[in-house]
């Protein structure tokens, strides 16, 4: 049997995801030690919140059973990113950092984490989606972009836990032609729009059905935040960059969003709710319109790869399209390729959520670990 070797992990954001996250990463531990042919332990050396932090000062592992515990009891404050890569690139053995986060300050910092020999794993869209220059800085270093630093995943940056990413990069590295890209991408305006206009008719007015997609944690604490389109503008921006595209920022391009404009002004999202029944008419037009041509409306993004054109909006589908037969919150991407011609590969499946988010970043963890191999 080879000898053992150790891999560091730090963890940035325990909230829902990470917490998910970490009670996966305390079973794949326990499997990883115990491999034939490969024992890998992996060292919690690093967990942080938003207001404090924990780590080992001599890199002796964490507890993975009592972290949460320990890190309540913790009086250290948060430390900056830089101070962070200077503490982890001193560790004896690789370190792989998991950014649960949706942080823009963590996200910028990531070339300084790669270039260390420090590889990450996260689901934040911030870095990729972000400016076109901080993505060309994250993987002219990154090991499996153009440099010799640490390696990046970000597969749950797009669909949760659901191979998009990875599933469009094996088109455009085995050579297919990428010509088109559509789908729902975001699980908060699937269940909103299926709730809304499903297929045989029926549903509620707009409002009130964002009310109950609000209630039932659907959507942010200030739903404004969901229907403004942003949060499918930067998993677009993310999917045509792969795609070869050179999208600078996710306002470049269209953005339909479903704020009222009288509304956008509101000062708090409860303000908004309030008054949001005040505009059902405009929706409950769009619906008529739609059911009199045996349609339904969806919220959607597609990217025109030969066009350069990418856009996020309403569209009306046929209902025996598979985009109108949608369930619940789920998350279907089609891509339309050379080799698909006129049939898209197709995924589908829940895209939002802690446990399936968690899945997917413990999954570019576990590609990291082969890949440190």
């Amino acid at each position: 049997m080879p000898a053992p070797r150790q891999v560091f992990i730090a963890v940035i954001g325990v909230g829902g995801v990470g917490k998910c996250f970490l009670s996966q990463l305390s079973k794949l531990a326990s499997r990883q030690s115990q491999d034939p042919s490969h024992p890998t332990y992996l060292s919690l050396i690093l967990v942080s919140r938003s207001n404090k932090l924990l780590f080992s000062e001599s890199y002796r592992p964490l507890s993975l059973s009592t972290w949460e515990a320990d890190l309540d009891a913790s009086k250290t404050p948060v430390l900056d990113p830089l101070t962070i890569a200077e503490y982890l690139s001193t560790a004896p053995e690789k370190v792989v950092v998991v950014d649960n986060t949706s942080s823009q300050d963590v996200a910028e910092n990531y070339p300084i984490f790669l270039k260390k020999g420090i590889s990450i794993v996260t689901p934040n869209k911030k870095a990729f989606s972000g400016t076109y220059d901080l993505w060309q800085d994250i993987f002219a270093v990154a090991n499996n972009g153009q440099g010799t630093g640490g390696y990046v995943f970000h597969e749950s940056s797009v669909g949760a836990g659901l191979p998009v990413i990875s599933t469009l990069r094996e088109l455009v590295e085995t050579g297919d032609e990428v010509r088109r890209i559509e789908g729902v991408f975001s699980g908060t305006m699937s269940f909103l729009f299926n709730s809304f206009m499903p297929v045989g008719g029926g549903g509620g007015k707009f409002s009130e059905e964002v009310k109950k997609a609000k209630d039932l944690g659907y959507t942010e604490p200030d739903p404004r935040d969901d229907l403004n389109g942003q949060d499918v503008a930067r998993k677009l921006t993310i999917l045509a960059r792969i795609a070869g595209l050179e999208i600078q920022s996710p306002t470049s391009f269209p953005v339909q969003s479903l704020i009222p404009k009288e509304l956008e002004s509101c000062k708090s999202g409860d303000e908004f709710m309030q008054k949001l029944g005040q505009y059902d008419g405009d929706m409950e037009k769009l619906k008529k319109e739609a059911a009199d041509e045996g349609k339904v409306v969806r919220f959607v993004g597609s990217i025109d790869v030969q066009k350069n054109d990418v856009k996020v909006g309403l569209e009306k589908f046929d209902v025996s399209h598979p985009i109108a037969a949608l369930k619940g919150s789920d998350n279907i991407i089609s891509f339309y390729t050379k080799r698909y011609g006129d049939n898209p590969l197709i995924i589908q499946g829940a895209g939002a959520g802690g446990d399936v988010t968690a899945m997917g970043v413990t999954g570019d963890l576990i590609k990291v670990l082969r890949l440190l191999r």
